[in-house]
């Protein structure tokens, strides 16, 4: 029997952004409350909130934008790894064991999954190392998710794991709420709002087990 998990992360006023991204904003613009004839909500967040979607746009000038990313990319078997708690960044040595040959899309669950709803950012989340993110793009990973809002190290200064994937036209999705399912085999759905010429997007996302 097939279950279906929300693995997002919800928008909230005021919630968990990357230091120094757009706050989030979301406030009544027309109340009932206040006579108007419905509610209608402003909204103001950057593309890189919640669980959203990097595009080669994110760190290349000439690169895809989100609304172009194939939709085949974001759609389709994945495979949901978990990593120890005690592993800070994921490299070569953590992923080779795992046998990936032929995995298309890969969800990586670490120690970021027990605070990814916390308001606090944590500085020190795991994060995809450059040599992790080199040799998934030699296997042929076509999309790589991670359960923080960035899948490189804080303040990294060189940002090669993003560059790595990004200018290969992977797709990186991140801030993924992935402490519910079980590791194993999924089909993924993550569709970022379609959001013309934009670097990323906020998006919607659910593994469906096998």
């Amino acid at each position: 029997m097939t279950r279906t998990y929300d693995v997002s992360v919800p928008v909230v006023h005021g919630g968990l952004v990357y230091p120094g991204n757009p706050e989030i904003r979301i406030e009544l613009q027309q109340s009932i409350a206040l006579g108007a004839g419905a509610n209608v909500s402003a909204l103001q967040f950057g593309s890189h909130t919640g669980t959203h979607v990097d595009a080669p746009k994110h760190f290349f000038d000439d690169g895809a934008t989100v609304d172009a990313l194939p939709l085949e990319l974001l759609m389709g078997d994945a495979r949901l790894v978990v990593m120890d708690d005690a592993v800070m960044s994921v490299g070569k040595a953590e992923l080779e064991p795992l046998g990936l040959a032929g995995v298309e899309r890969l969800l990586i669950r670490t120690r970021n999954s027990g605070f990814i709803h916390e308001k606090e950012f944590h500085r020190d989340y795991t994060y995809l190392a450059p040599d992790g993110a080199e040799y998934l793009a030699e296997l042929g990973v076509r999309l790589v998710g991670v359960d923080y809002l960035s899948i490189e190290q804080f303040h990294s200064g060189h940002h090669r794991t993003h560059r790595t994937l990004l200018e290969r036209g992977i797709v990186i999705v991140e801030g993924l709420a992935l402490r519910e399912p079980p590791a194993g085999e999924y089909e993924l759905r993550c569709l970022p709002i379609l959001l013309a010429g934009c670097d990323g997007a906020p998006a919607r996302a659910v593994l469906i087990s096998r």
